[in-house]
């Protein structure tokens, strides 16, 4: 089925960049729960326990955002796309090292992913300051748990 079985509130326009922002946004953060889960797998040395733990934090956020995001994506008509391919093919989150990483590496790793993704996550607020205010406030929303998350990683490296 190619057409929306969804009426959306928005006008085609509105509809389509608000679209591709929250898209954009799906693949970022279901990218961002599979990093943080391999993080959480391969992270070793001093303070392993805590990072592990904070990891698995980032996850649950992610997680929770990802279905915030695909079904905000429905209610406005899109219908949203997590699959591993496009995930693979379309997110813009930096990738993370192979193998088992200290728990140095693993934070200095995760405060530049966050960071690039919460770089990406301003652009899209930007992006829907016109197209629709609902999605803005979710992306806000997002970037606020994610700048939260950003803030605690890089304690660790002060």
């Amino acid at each position: 089925m190619s057409k929306s079985p969804i009426k959306s509130p928005l006008s085609e326009a509105d509809k389509e960049i608000t679209g591709n922002a929250l898209q954009a946004t799906l693949v970022d953060l279901v990218d961002l729960s599979l990093i943080a889960k391999q993080a959480h797998w391969n992270v070793v040395g001093s303070n392993f326990r805590s990072a592990h733990l904070q990891l698995d934090e980032l996850v649950a956020t992610a997680r929770q955002y990802v279905d915030e995001v695909a079904e905000r994506a429905n209610a406005i008509g899109i219908s949203p796309n997590g699959k591993a391919k496009t995930v693979v093919e379309s997110s813009g989150v930096p990738e993370y090292p192979e193998n088992w990483q200290s728990v140095e590496s693993t934070v200095a790793a995760i405060v530049d992913i966050l960071s690039a993704l919460i770089e990406r996550l301003r652009a899209r607020i930007d992006e829907t300051d016109k197209s629709d205010l609902v999605t803005q406030d979710l992306l806000i929303e997002i970037t606020r748990a994610l700048e939260e998350a950003h803030w605690m990683w890089q304690a660790q490296q002060a």
